[in-house]
């Protein structure tokens, strides 16, 4: 009786345990989601060309929508130009080849150059193509 309980009870923790550990996707995501985070301070377009899907839609807390053409032009040309950006509460959600990540993104801004400061919910979805994930839609609202 005494071994059944401990072995019901390791049970327990080891499902406990691995429920927080990440998984390879789920890691590879978080990676993606950090090179997108040090692009949008410090633009490429190569790289922001290679991180995101041609199909890309891009929602700005605003309403705007920009396609893969656009967000990278956004950037590119300094006309959304981010100074910082720190996420919180980061969530990584996989099915199958699509991944879904929340977060909290605060910066700050020097857009056309005005200084200002953005605090935004966001939500981005990524898909695994051909081995990389690739952002495919981003939507993202004032809090």
């Amino acid at each position: 009786m005494v071994a059944l309980t401990f072995f019901v009870f390791c049970s327990l923790f080891t499902v406990t345990t691995d429920s927080f550990a990440q998984t390879k996707d789920q890691e590879a995501v978080g990676q993606a989601v950090e090179k997108l985070r040090l692009l949008m301070i410090s633009p490429d377009k190569a790289k922001l060309e290679a991180l995101a899907s041609d199909d890309l839609s891009y929602g700005h807390s605003g309403g705007k929508i920009e396609n893969k053409a656009a967000f990278v032009e956004a950037l590119t040309s300094g006309t959304s130009d981010f100074v910082s950006i720190e996420l919180a509460d980061q969530s990584v959600t996989v099915v199958d080849n699509t991944a879904l990540v929340r977060h909290k993104l605060m910066g700050e801004t020097l857009d056309k150059g005005k200084p200002g400061q953005v605090k935004l919910s966001v939500l981005l979805v990524w898909i695994k193509q051909k081995g990389n994930w690739k952002l495919l839609a981003r939507q993202a609202v004032k809090i």
